[in-house]
């Protein structure tokens, strides 16, 4: 497959998905959730569900990785319509970024407003704990420093603008009312923040290259995330993103440690329960709407509104 940046879609390959799906399903989601490696049981607590497999819909690319099952999950999740991906695509599976990013402009032509991003993530933070929950307040995108950016050949104006600001990728007023609703639910001593770093994968990390990454200031590191929230913004989404933080990398020469992906989805199934219960609450949170300031262009009749939280969040 080929490993080019350059978008390898049209604007009616998206429309082809998204105009498919919206006449196989009435629901109308606002709210999509992509669920990382081993979080796939988010999509479980929909109601009223019609499930999709990826190979059943038109031109969507397929998963292959352990922890991924492969299915577009529409239904309603505390009173909100929903869709989750149960399974994401990765540069490591030899997807080129465009694939990567696909399902996230179908979203857009759905009519999707915000998109929550889940990952399994390496701790670099030494305060970190395995288990813990990291808000991803920031990223570092490391494919993106040579040249792998979904962004980059023509730009197509209909899904957003050349130059789009990233500097609020991750909605702040998002994250303070999940620190509030972590509060709420006494997830708060093992809720963290901090930045999200991708490698393209599909190794684990060297020592040399964890400690490079501490200077840089990651907090967390991972192989995902990066290419759908920075598509996902330029479409003018808002974005939030959880990290869990399912094994501590190894920085010392003399450590026995070896990161694995059973460990990985071990500690998944640990703390799923509370991820999903965060995420839950912070979607039934979702109240009302207000006009995007750039008015993005999407499927026709579908209006793009900025969806805000209650308890003054604007």
């Amino acid at each position: 497959m080929s490993t080019s940046s350059e978008c390898s879609y049209s604007y009616e390959d998206y429309k082809e998905t998204a105009d498919w799906l919206l006449a196989n399903t009435d629901i109308r989601p606002k709210v999509a959730i992509i669920c990382g490696s081993g979080l796939g049981g988010l999509a479980d607590l929909l109601d009223n569900k019609k499930v999709f497999p990826y190979h059943k819909i038109p031109r969507f690319p397929q998963s292959t990785v352990q922890g991924h099952k492969g299915q577009l999950v529409f239904g309603e999740l505390n009173g909100k319509q929903c869709v989750c991906m149960q399974g994401r695509f990765h540069f490591y599976e030899g997807y080129n970024i465009a694939t990567v990013t696909y399902p996230v402009r179908v979203f857009f032509l759905l009519g999707i407003e915000t998109l929550i991003v889940t990952n399994a993530a390496g701790g670099l933070n030494s305060k970190f704990k395995m288990g813990d929950i990291m808000l991803i307040k920031d990223h570092i995108n490391m494919p993106g420093f040579a040249g792998q950016n979904p962004l980059c050949g023509r730009n197509e104006e209909r899904f957003g603008v050349r130059f789009p600001c990233m500097s609020d990728a991750y909605d702040r007023d998002f994250a303070r009312m999940a620190r509030e609703t972590a509060q709420e639910l006494g997830c708060d001593s093992f809720l963290q923040e901090g930045v999200y770093c991708m490698l393209a994968g599909p190794c684990y990390e060297t020592i040399a290259e964890c400690r490079v990454l501490q200077i840089l200031g990651a907090d967390a590191v991972g192989m995902s995330t990066v290419p759908e929230v920075v598509v996902a913004r330029h479409c003018g989404m808002r974005v939030f993103g959880l990290s869990l933080i399912t094994n501590k990398v190894v920085t010392d020469y003399n450590s026995t440690e070896k990161a694995n992906h059973e460990e990985v989805l071990g500690t998944t199934r640990m703390r799923t329960e509370d991820l999903q219960k965060l995420v839950s609450n912070l979607v039934a949170k979702i109240k009302g709407h207000r006009k995007s300031e750039r008015k993005p262009r999407g499927h026709a009749g579908i209006n793009h509104l900025y969806p805000f939280l209650e308890q003054g969040i604007h």
